[in-house]
């Protein structure tokens, strides 16, 4: 594929998250996360995960989207802001966390993946592809920042400089 064909699928993809609702959108060369893999083993080694045990499954899956899904050479990260515009339930003595509001975010944007799957299909060609959300053994926090959406902060969490650190991280491997 040449580079105008490249530019003009970034493009498409780029508008048509925008469409679908997502908030940022960015992509990434699939690789081996060579300076996260001493990182993972470390903190895995030292019980960071607690009593998640599941974190210690698929180590080189988390390590390498292609083993996820084979052949698969691009990540498009997205987010999705689910800071809510106003401040809800304010005479109540509970706190609900703001990503609770609303409809579970697996369902929501596990739709707006697969939309946007079908659309990439119909506008690129047969693309294999699979959509995730806290779904797969998937460093997503640090795919959306290789594509340039924000950077890691102290409490770990993915800021964007627009926006900060209110998203749910979706991807299309």
């Amino acid at each position: 594929m040449n580079s105008t064909q490249v530019e003009k699928n970034t493009l498409f993809i780029k508008n048509t998250a925008k469409t679908l609702g997502f908030d940022y959108c960015g992509i990434s060369k699939v690789e081996f996360l060579e300076k996260e893999a001493p990182l993972l083993e470390k903190w895995l080694s030292q019980n960071m995960h607690g009593k998640m045990s599941y974190m210690e499954n698929h180590f080189d899956m988390r390590l390498n989207p292609a083993q996820i899904v084979p052949g698969a050479k691009s990540i498009i990260s997205l987010l999705i802001n689910y800071a809510p515009s106003q401040t809800l339930f304010t005479k109540s003595k509970f706190k609900i966390s703001s990503y609770a509001y609303g409809e579970d975010y697996h369902h929501v944007a596990k739709k707006m993946l697969k939309s946007f799957l079908q659309e990439l299909k119909t506008e690129i060609g047969e693309i294999d592809g699979r959509a995730f959300i806290d779904s797969a053994p998937i460093m997503d926090k640090v795919w959306a920042q290789k594509s340039g959406l924000g950077w890691m902060g102290k409490h770990t969490n993915l800021i964007n400089k627009q926006s900060g650190s209110y998203f749910f991280i979706a991807e299309l491997i």
